[in-house]
């Protein structure tokens, strides 16, 4: 049985985020009876950030996986044995939210070595990265550009990251009862119905090809 990890970055049980990452698992089900997914919210974890304690740096007895022991290291523990790994976030002023990069500090900063620099996760497996955001795709530049560091020591580190993301997405189901003025609701209401249900589509079919990777990889 092979397994992939979803981690919901995101505060809201049922919207953008969620759904997004809720058809990338129905697309990587799909493929095969031995594909596992899993999906471990975030938001409902008593967790916190790189402790500093380096732990992961003493000599003679490095290790590439957080060794903190707090409710988030069961969850780092099966990602290090997974073989496909899934993040998705809304994104707030211009990065993830606090939580997923609480959890992508652990992640990555044990991977990292002081001695060459070099980044060495415990498995090379397919990533996929899903952000959603009121930027369009033109303004989505400013949030590639801050979380350039941390993409980067993923690429270095698995090799295979891939964005499915969606931009311009709706934030409320009544605009009228919000201080929302600055967006125009019928825009972003045109935008969704011309666009939401391919961004779904394309979300399935980033999952279904991460499935195929991995049971091609077998």
């Amino acid at each position: 049985m092979k397994k992939i990890i979803i981690i919901d970055g995101g505060p809201r049980k049922t919207f953008n985020t969620a759904s997004m990452l809720q058809k990338i698992a129905e697309g990587a089900a799909s493929v095969s009876e031995e594909i596992e997914v899993k999906t471990v919210r975030l938001y409902g974890m008593d967790y916190k950030g790189c402790m500093s304690c380096l732990t992961c740096k003493i000599k003679d007895k490095a290790v590439n996986v957080c060794k903190f022991r707090d409710a988030l290291t069961p969850v780092l523990e099966e990602v290090a044995q997974a073989d496909g790994l899934v993040m998705g976030s809304p994104i707030y002023f211009s990065e993830v939210t606090a939580q997923l990069r609480a959890f992508l500090e652990r992640l990555i900063f044990p991977w990292l070595s002081y001695n060459d620099y070099s980044l060495t996760a415990p498995k090379r497996i397919p990533v996929i990265l899903t952000y959603t955001m009121n930027a369009d795709a033109e303004q989505a530049r400013g949030v590639y550009q801050s979380m350039g560091i941390i993409e980067s020591c993923l690429n270095r580190a698995m090799g295979d990251v891939e964005h499915v993301d969606a931009h311009n997405t709706y934030q409320v189901k009544n605009y009228d009862r919000y201080e929302l003025a600055g967006f125009s609701e019928a825009a972003k209401r045109e935008y969704r119905d011309q666009n939401w249900e391919n961004d779904l589509q394309r979300a399935y079919d980033a999952g279904r090809r991460m499935a195929e990777k991995i049971i091609a990889n077998q």
